[in-house]
């Protein structure tokens, strides 16, 4: 099942990582800086409530979506007291898990918009459009989740580092020069034809997407 919730996510131009049992989600969540856990109840090792209660004991506030089979009010009360955001209980449509997903990404980044619009740009992250000056952008998946990191970190400098750990799962290859095949796409997607450029590179650093008129 979590291949299957992690391969939908992916399509879904999210970055995944899968942890197998309750110990190695714990290592995950220690080294890594994760926007969402999706914690099943029925782990090996340790259980999801466990799992919770001890990310949130170590001070992890990173939102944590709980699933489980048990539709029972007080196991819903066990995972909320363990310190989940929300409880999803099987089997569930993808769609919804999808939809809470937006809900408690929403609800950790200060309640985005759906919509941001940086100069003439317009990302909707609902539909996953993406517009300059009028005029639709067609991105592949990969594009549209490293053009949307950049939207969050909007005026930010965002390091290769950073974009490593949010948009490429753990599968990523530290010495590939995909992130700068991929930036280059995009500039010449977003920027190509327009005389004001959104993405800006600070060689050695990183990347800079705003609007500089």
């Amino acid at each position: 099942m979590a291949n299957v919730i992690a391969k939908g996510l992916r399509e879904q131009s999210y970055a995944v990582d899968v942890a197998q049992d309750g110990d190695a989600g714990l290592y995950q969540a220690a080294i890594n800086d994760y926007d969402l856990i999706i914690l099943d109840v029925l782990l090996p090792q340790r259980d999801g409530y466990e799992v919770c209660r001890e990310l949130r004991k170590r001070g992890d506030t990173t939102p944590v979506l709980m699933l489980t089979a048990r539709a029972a009010i007080d196991d819903r009360l066990t995972g909320f007291d363990a310190g989940a955001d929300d409880y999803l209980t099987k089997p569930f449509s993808f769609r919804e898990l999808l939809a809470r997903i937006r809900a408690l990404l929403r609800r950790d980044s200060q309640l985005r918009p759906d919509v941001v619009e940086i100069g003439d740009l317009v990302v909707d992250a609902a539909s996953h459009r993406v517009s300059r000056a009028n005029c639709d952008v067609q991105l592949t998946a990969k594009e549209y989740a490293l053009l949307e990191y950049l939207v969050r970190r909007t005026g930010e400098l965002v390091s290769r580092a950073d974009i490593a750990d949010h948009v490429w799962d753990d599968t990523f290859d530290p010495f590939s020069n995909a992130i700068e095949v991929y930036i280059n796409r995009l500039r010449k997607k977003i920027d190509g034809r327009h005389a004001n450029k959104l993405l800006h590179t600070r060689r050695g650093e990183g990347y800079i997407l705003e609007s500089r008129h």
